[in-house]
């Protein structure tokens, strides 16, 4: 007989945790009108939602300076590397390749390895990494947090809801306030890695991280799509965007790229690659392809039970897949696995 496994228990989420945590900030005025772009925007004072706002005057002919910046820049001082995970398309398995990432990067217990969870409205990083229903902690010197191992820690709106299916319902200004914050009042400490999981598309959230981290300097976005033509016209529009904000592109991960089955090892492609797949979008856009990760039950297995795939199942064809992606990743930024840390 087949043992079945059961997932372990998590603990419930803290009915305290948003009572405990400071509000998040906006740059958004009390008195402003309901589709306020923001003091910070460009566009402040000169947005049509502007009409008739008692601080429209004001807005337009202030000096569009974030006096937050310095201190963010000041706090990532001793973050060695940021790595953005980003694609213009939902459900292609932006989180789990972050997860898996920053696993294989908290590998080396001399390295420190943080996860910023920016996508607001979906968070799911606190369940694939194992952690959901955690408290975040405040202290003098800020939010601490979650740590799934002595060497990898985790922030995410997530967790301070206390209910897990409750909705987050925000416009732009109050998502980049929390990620203004996520990176000014966070305690991340020194790190080797800070790896940033963004929500799909171009839009707040994505404009938000790529100003807040200008100054203290990104490494590099990770571009994830899936073959199929529908994900492709998407991730064009991403690659386009990092382009456009000056995000350098260390290329292209193939995820669900074929299915390789266990029994007769005959292979087939769920998504066919009706335009080329990922391989021939870095040759048209002209970024490096960094690799195909193909698909493994497994792999869905260990991110609902908050485990790394590539410890639990370190023979599947996908880890061997995503240990060469990563091995590429960590060479174009400076950090190349030798072969003791390889092995």
């Amino acid at each position: 007989m087949i043992a079945t496994q059961t997932a372990p228990q998590l603990p419930q989420p803290s009915q305290k945790v948003m009572e405990e945590l400071p509000e998040v900030q906006s740059d958004k005025p009390t008195d402003a009108n309901e589709h306020c772009p923001g003091t910070e925007s460009e566009q402040a004072g000169k947005s049509s939602a502007c009409d008739g706002c008692p601080n429209q005057q004001t807005c337009a002919s202030a000096p569009k300076f974030d006096p937050d910046l310095p201190i963010i820049e000041d706090r990532l001082r001793d973050v060695r590397h940021k790595i953005l995970v980003l694609s213009g398309k939902g459900g292609v398995g932006k989180s789990t390749f972050t997860s898996q990432l920053s696993w294989s990067l908290a590998h080396d217990p001399d390295a420190q390895v943080g996860i910023m969870d920016i996508d607001i409205c979906g968070p799911s990083i606190p369940k694939i990494m194992g952690c959901e229903g955690e408290t975040i902690h405040t202290s003098g010197s800020g939010w601490s947090p979650v740590y799934v191992a002595d060497n990898l820690g985790v922030m995410s709106i997530g967790f301070m809801l206390p209910n897990p299916d409750d909705a987050i319902i925000w416009r732009g200004p109050k998502k980049n306030g929390l990620i203004k914050q996520f990176l000014k009042d966070v305690e991340w400490g020194p790190l080797d890695f800070l790896v940033v999981d963004t929500p799909p598309g171009t839009s707040d959230e994505h404009l938000s991280i790529s100003q807040y981290l200008k100054a203290s300097g990104i490494d590099g976005a990770v571009v994830v799509t899936t073959p199929q033509e529908v994900a492709l016209l998407d991730v064009r529009k991403e690659i386009d965007f990092c382009r456009k904000a000056d995000i350098p592109v260390l290329g292209i991960v193939e995820n669900m790229s074929g299915f390789v089955c266990p029994s007769c090892s005959g292979e087939s492609f769920i998504f066919a690659p009706t335009t080329g797949g990922g391989r021939a979008l870095a040759e048209d856009m002209g970024v490096d392809f960094l690799g195909a990760v193909p698909l493994d039950p497994r792999i869905g297995k260990a991110c609902d039970y908050g485990q790394s795939f590539l410890d639990e199942y370190p023979e599947s064809p996908a880890s061997e897949a995503l240990m060469g992606i990563i091995r590429k990743i960590r060479a174009k930024i400076g950090e190349p696995l030798d072969d003791e840390e390889e092995e």
